[in-house]
């Protein structure tokens, strides 16, 4: 499972606030990891709001849309990184993690340790319009493959140490899913640039197609068609936001050929167009479709 995962820093730093870390809506395709030092915040993920506790950390995947509130004064240190899974299932499919966990002395100086060895990686503006583009994010990527092989190594083991308080309190998605099942959702993480027919996922479940669609159904609370479109989408979000691909090679690239079925798709899981999303959460990039 270790040999799979393979997590990229992009950014590292402290922040001073007052009263001035409160942004709506905001969506990236990274993780998020921030400890918080002193004062309190809000962040709100999904019907969630969790208050933001001194000498704990909190733990935001990559995809979820959060709100961020702050009344005071209220300091953290914040990590910003991407979890690298080509054609693998990502940790944040195969698992649920907490949001929050109780940070030990340890945990302090790693994360102060993360951002003595990664000088000039905080982040310019706290504003994420200014910062989660897909120009500035590829800066970011390109100064951490220019990391010395000895600055790499112990950042990355630095963010699994972080990342393993997270993990002790996971839980598996699957856990409890039949095992057939398991199978298919592995399928999907790993082939989504694909066109995945329902057919091709009852054969490796074993079961009529009919059958499958029910026990899918039943099993992950919505029908397999759903969930592949759900995961084409979130791949989508990471190009529009990482990347300048125009909107119809992105497509291409998840094996969707008609684009205004694509556009339609889009808009039905986030309520923006692709073009719309990118301009939005792209605040630099103008819309490339």
């Amino acid at each position: 499972m270790l040999d799979d995962v393979t997590f990229l820093l992009l950014n590292v730093g402290y922040a001073e606030l007052n009263a001035d870390w409160n942004w709506k809506e905001v969506c990236s395709p990274f993780a998020r990891i921030y400890y918080v030092k002193d004062g309190g915040a809000r962040t709100k993920i999904g019907n969630n709001t969790y208050a933001l506790k001194p000498h704990h950390l909190y733990l935001t995947p990559p995809f979820s849309l959060h709100d961020d509130e702050c009344d005071g004064y209220f300091t953290l240190f914040y990590i910003h990184f991407f979890e690298k899974a080509i054609r693998k299932e990502s940790v944040f499919d195969m698992y649920d993690f907490p949001v929050e966990v109780e940070a030990s002395p340890l945990d302090l100086l790693l994360v102060e340790t993360l951002m003595q060895i990664n000088p000039g990686r905080e982040l310019k503006h706290i504003d994420p319009k200014l910062y989660d583009n897909p120009p500035t994010l590829s800066r970011y990527i390109a100064a951490g493959h220019r990391m010395p092989l000895p600055v790499m190594m112990e950042t990355r083991g630095i963010l699994y140490q972080i990342m393993s308080r997270f993990f002790k309190a996971a839980t598996l998605k699957s856990g409890d899913k039949d095992v057939r099942i398991k199978k298919c959702l592995k399928f999907i993480h790993e082939n989504i640039d694909q066109e995945i027919p329902l057919s091709r996922l009852a054969g490796i479940a074993c079961m009529s197609e009919g059958h499958f669609i029910r026990m899918f159904k039943k099993e992950m609370h919505c029908p397999p068609v759903k969930y592949i479109n759900r995961k084409k989408i979130e791949k989508t979000q990471f190009l529009l936001l990482t990347t300048d691909m125009p909107v119809r090679d992105i497509a291409l690239e998840l094996s969707v050929d008609n684009i205004s079925y694509f556009n339609k798709l889009f808009k039905q899981y986030t309520g923006k167009t692709p073009g719309a999303y990118r301009n939005e959460y792209g605040a630099d990039t103008p819309p490339l479709f």
